[in-house]
């Protein structure tokens, strides 16, 4: 990965002393089953992100004036038990700094790293985990840092809340508490309110972008049929800025392909939108504090 600010941004807002946000970019695809592809994800996002008008409409704000420093990528990947460790050493390291910090994969394995720098830093976290699969197999294919059990140090660490399943292995029923999975094809009125209702004050987000319908959102690993859409997503999405204390955030799992890019535009504005909500809806908390 070469070098550069997020999205183009000037050198001041970019730089670590005065960012509030770090993104780490950790471009890993040791364990994927089916399309190889995710360790491209991070240049493909980026790329996307410098051709992003970065004023956002909704909350009419440039989130990039907070500062958003691009991280060097973690490039640990001789197992992916020492990938995990990095990720999470690396995580930690930025959370001690106070800083806001997000990742972009990257396959989903990265984010058992992640998750468990949160949990450490934060009391009683809930991760939220969009996605097409439940992820909870204690071990797959003699290790316990595959993506396919991304989530399952989670389901026993964190409250664990799975929204848009709709693809599982049998085995995985064991772990799964269905009290807590809002399932693809089970998605009521006020499915949304009742999920907020289960969360603990701190959150996590984990996306992996196959959460959404391959209708919008074809470059992933194994795109599923009948996932979320966008402007659902994102009224989910707000609703936690607004309602939690959103500690951090990691996406995952763009398999871009060259001849297909509105996936890399949608991960790209996708996270942007995320830091757009983190930043009105922190700020606007704060100034109701003081008043």
């Amino acid at each position: 990965m070469s070098k550069k600010n997020y999205a183009g941004i000037p050198d001041k807002y970019a730089r670590i002393d005065e960012a509030k946000v770090v993104l780490i970019p950790v471009p890993y695809d040791g364990t994927s089953t089916w399309q190889k592809g995710a360790d491209k994800g991070p240049d493909a996002f980026l790329n996307a992100s410098e051709n992003m008008e970065l004023y956002d409409i909704e909350t009419r704000s440039e989130v990039y004036k907070k500062g958003i420093y691009l991280a060097p990528p973690v490039t640990e990947d001789s197992s992916p038990e020492k990938m995990v460790e990095a990720v999470y050493k690396t995580t930690k390291n930025y959370i001690k700094q106070d800083k806001f910090v997000t990742l972009f994969g990257g396959e989903h394995s990265i984010s058992i790293g992640s998750i468990r720098a949160f949990n450490e830093s934060f009391e009683d976290l809930t991760v939220v985990q969009l996605d097409a699969h439940a992820d909870l197999r204690p071990e797959y294919e003699g290790s316990k840092c595959n993506h396919a059990c991304a989530l399952h140090e989670a389901s026993k660490n964190t409250n664990l809340l799975q929204i848009g399943i709709r693809s599982m292995d049998v085995s995985e029923n064991d772990h799964m508490d269905e009290n807590q999975v809002y399932f693809a094809h089970d998605l009521y009125e006020d499915w949304q309110d009742d999920a907020i209702g289960q969360m603990t004050p701190n959150v996590f987000i984990t996306i992996d972008l196959d959460a959404f319908d391959p209708s919008i959102m074809p470059s992933t690993g194994t795109p599923e049929p009948g996932g979320l859409f966008w402007y659902e997503t994102l009224e989910f999405l707000k609703m936690m800025f607004k309602k939690k204390n959103v500690v951090g955030f990691d996406i995952v799992e763009l398999c871009p392909n060259k001849d297909e890019k509105s996936s890399d535009f949608l991960a790209a504005k996708l996270y942007y939108k995320m830091l757009s909500y983190k930043f009105k809806y922190q700020d606007y908390n704060e100034e109701d504090e003081d008043e």
